[in-house]
């Protein structure tokens, strides 16, 4: 056992270690605390008058104990190695004060029956405050006030944090989300709290604005820290990562912080002016408010610097060609088309059922983030999405991927057109829909269209085709209830279905007596003998020209 466990009078006090960081720890107690419980009987005999914090309590009777300290220490002693001279106690005070201990409480009884006043003199002298700890109080007895005051001010903190942090929430829910934050954390600081872009113009303010110059101040820090984001010569990529920086102007504390996201030229700044140093709490706080700004800002929203969405709504809004709008949603390279794959999905009945309304919007943010696209609509059951075509994505998988199985892991079946640019997106929403009832009929979580490159159908005249198309299905039109388009439907998915009655009543939502009836009308309307490979091979052939039926030629013309 060290000598500083080994304490006269049986005085001891509780290990406190230190901090992993080598620092004070951030969770202190005044002294006029600890001087204010009146059972332990604590008095200051010397040293300045000023409160000083405590940030831990240590006993020892080492005559030079400065290597074990860290600053800001209660430091409790017998006085067993204090030295015999003036000299040695003032040299043991200098120490002391050199190492950044708050106070030095000095226990009477047994070694000295009363405070030295060598001590007590050294101790004016140098400006250490020097408590007197009475016989009947041990020295475990003032290590547990302080850790007991320090577990309040910690249960305190988190109070008064989780308070900040719930407030700071409900304002972002706000319609005026943005200005509600900042006002919100104005409040819990005390301080005036600005939101600055690259260019430290002011966009919203909060709190008592300060006079000159300090606003000043804090629009030179956020453009400072907004260049050390932009690419220079040696860095020709912006730096993405946020910064912070702070200086000190009239005895405020200024200080200034990037929000994560967007390009150097787009960079907002959150800046404030505190009238002191920021807390523990309070810095804990305004790390809430960036990363609520930073979502408040981020390319989903107004202020953030994507607005192409919004461009491409307003365009179509006043008229605007859906090929002058993809240009915006789906920027392609140089030169290049954009490429889309349209899906159509349907979700399982069992799995509507298990939904609830409260998680429709994490329901179809989790589908948009397995699809890769914001551009999709879920409309009850019933999905329809429109994927930008990139390397690596949705739409680019080889054969036998496992990207349809977070849909199906939602419930979902899933048809998938072919790539189609964006004049095809209507004919890929087509061939995305007849995947999906191939899909639904076979029992499989995704089907995937595969065009017609290398088909027999770029070998025909686009003109031929139509013509023979018409004339095949011409004796539908005098079609009675449900009508032509509905027959050619059912025709149409039970050929794809390589005509299993059961499946074409799955896909169709039908009694699969209804579906046979069908195709036998079907049959006896077009005198065709339904039970010949040949038959139904030249009408699977027509019905892909017939107008709005997926035209395979489409593309050539």
């Amino acid at each position: 056992m060290s000598e500083a466990e080994q304490e006269p009078s049986g005085r001891s006090t509780p290990a406190v270690p230190p901090s992993l960081s080598g620092q004070v720890p951030q969770i202190t107690v005044p002294l006029s605390a600890v001087l204010a419980h009146a059972e332990l009987g604590l008095r200051r005999v010397a040293g300045p008058v000023e409160d000083r914090p405590v940030a831990m309590v240590h006993t020892t009777e080492w005559e030079d104990p400065t290597a074990y300290l860290l600053g800001g220490e209660l430091l409790l002693t017998a006085g067993r190695h204090l030295g015999a001279v003036a000299q040695d106690i003032d040299a043991y005070v200098t120490r002391l004060v050199a190492a950044d201990v708050a106070a030095l409480g000095f226990g009477v009884a047994p070694v000295y029956d009363e405070v030295p006043a060598e001590l007590v003199a050294a101790c004016d002298r140098h400006g250490l405050r020097l408590l007197r700890v009475p016989p009947q109080t041990p020295f475990v007895a003032v290590g547990q006030a302080v850790h007991l005051a320090m577990a309040e001010v910690r249960s305190r903190d988190l109070r008064r944090m989780s308070q900040a942090q719930a407030a700071l929430a409900s304002a972002a829910a706000r319609p005026d989300a943005v200005e509600a934050v900042l006002r919100q954390l104005a409040s819990h600081l005390g301080a005036w709290v600005v939101l600055l872009d690259g260019g430290g113009e002011e966009l919203f303010g909060a709190g008592l604005r300060p006079a000159e110059p300090v606003p000043q101040r804090l629009r030179d820090l956020a453009i400072r820290l907004s260049e050390r984001r932009r690419p220079t010569a040696e860095h020709p990529q912006a730096v993405r990562t946020p910064g912070s920086d702070t200086e000190h102007q009239g005895g405020r504390q200024l200080f200034a912080h990037t929000l994560p996201g967007g390009d150097a030229g787009s960079s907002l700044v959150l800046g404030l002016a505190s009238p002191a140093q920021l807390s523990a709490v309070e810095r804990s706080v305004t790390g809430v408010a960036v990363v609520l700004l930073s979502l408040l800002t981020g390319p989903r929203h107004a202020l953030g610097g994507d607005t192409r969405s919004a461009a491409a709504l307003v365009r179509l809004l006043f008229g605007a060609e859906a090929a002058e709008v993809a240009a915006l949603l789906h920027p392609a390279a140089e030169g290049q088309p954009q490429r889309w794959v349209v899906v159509h999905g349907r979700r399982a009945a069992a799995a509507a059922r298990r939904a609830q309304p409260s998680s429709d919007a994490v329901h179809v943010a989790a589908l948009g983030t397995a699809l890769g696209t914001p551009f999709l609509e879920v409309d009850g059951d019933s999905l329809r999405a429109a994927v930008p075509l990139v390397k690596g994505g949705f739409g680019d998988e080889e054969p036998g991927s496992t990207a349809g199985d977070a849909p199906a892991r939602l419930g979902w079946t899933l048809g998938v057109s072919s790539p189609a640019t964006t004049a095809e997106l209507p004919l890929a929403a087509a061939r995305a829909e007849r995947a999906l009832r191939r899909a639904l009929g076979a029992g499989s979580r995704v089907v995937r269209d595969r065009g017609d490159e290398l088909s027999l159908h770029a070998l025909v005249a686009p003109d031929g085709a139509r013509a023979l198309a018409r004339a095949r299905f011409a004796p539908l039109a005098d079609a009675g209830a449900p009508g032509a388009e509905v027959l050619l439907e059912t025709l149409r998915t039970w050929l794809s279905l390589n005509c299993s009655w059961d499946r074409t009543a799955v896909a169709l939502g039908l009694h699969r007596n209804t579906a046979r009836q069908r195709i036998m009308r079907l049959g006896g309307l077009l005198d065709a003998d339904l039970q010949d490979a040949d038959v139904r091979m030249e009408l699977w052939f027509a019905l892909r020209w017939l107008p709005g039926g997926d035209e395979p030629g489409g593309r050539t013309q």
